[in-house]
């Protein structure tokens, strides 16, 4: 009996483990606030893009978005994603359609109290910048202003942009952009154009209200055959 009972305990924690630890989750049946918190709990960390761009009024506009990265570097373009919900497009989006142009900023721990400022919905004649005590500066090509206070600033124009298609609430919009200026500031940088970490210091947005910043780093060698 003792055995039986030994065999049918080891059955359960199997099934647990292939119908229970392993939950499979269909997103046409889920919420969105479920999706949403399964992709920022996952896909983590989230370097963040601090978007810099300019109305067609002239109006400077500074938000954060963690759906962001590199694409490729031969040429350098980056992207990042918008949220449209209510089918309400963001001053960022409306602000790039118009003109094709925003700088991407990176923000640093020095910078995450003011980085997180400009995530305020502020009216489409705010200034972001104003807003959160930050010093806007010129970009060389482009129009929209740079954070100042940032390392590291990239001048973008836009090459493509897309809508996520069968959304619910408005869906998304990815920006693609190539870079055609780079700025890095001489803190930072090393020789042969490497990036100094300890004084860099870069955040990167996790689940809900947490960020991270770099933790142990280790290195590995990639095989080669």
């Amino acid at each position: 009996m003792m055995q039986i009972l030994t065999i049918l305990q080891v059955f359960l924690v199997y099934l647990h483990h292939i119908f229970i630890a392993n939950m499979q989750i269909n997103p046409k049946a889920a919420s969105q606030k479920d999706i949403y918190k399964i992709l920022t709990g996952t896909v983590i960390p989230r370097p963040i893009g601090w978007v810099s761009t300019i109305s067609p009024d002239g109006v400077p506009n500074l938000a954060p978005f963690s759906f962001f990265n590199a694409v490729g570097e031969d040429p350098p373009h980056v992207m990042f994603s918008t949220v449209r919900t209510g089918n309400t497009n963001k001053d960022t989006l409306n602000n790039i359609l118009a003109n094709g142009q925003f700088v991407v900023n990176l923000a640093t721990e020095e910078l995450v109290d003011a980085m997180n400022a400009t995530s305020v919905n502020l009216p489409p004649n705010g200034n972001e910048f104003d807003y959160a005590g930050l010093t806007a500066v010129p970009s060389v090509i482009i129009k929209p202003f740079r954070v100042n206070e940032s390392p590291v600033h990239f001048e973008c124009e836009m090459v493509h942009h897309y809508n996520l298609q069968d959304h619910k609430d408005g869906g998304a919009t990815i920006i693609i952009g190539r870079i055609v200026m780079f700025h890095i500031n001489d803190s930072i940088l090393l020789d042969d154009c490497k990036i100094n970490l300890d004084n860099y210091k870069p955040i990167a947005r996790l689940a809900g209200n947490n960020y991270a910043k770099l933790g142990e780093i280790f290195s590995i060698k990639r095989p080669f055959i």
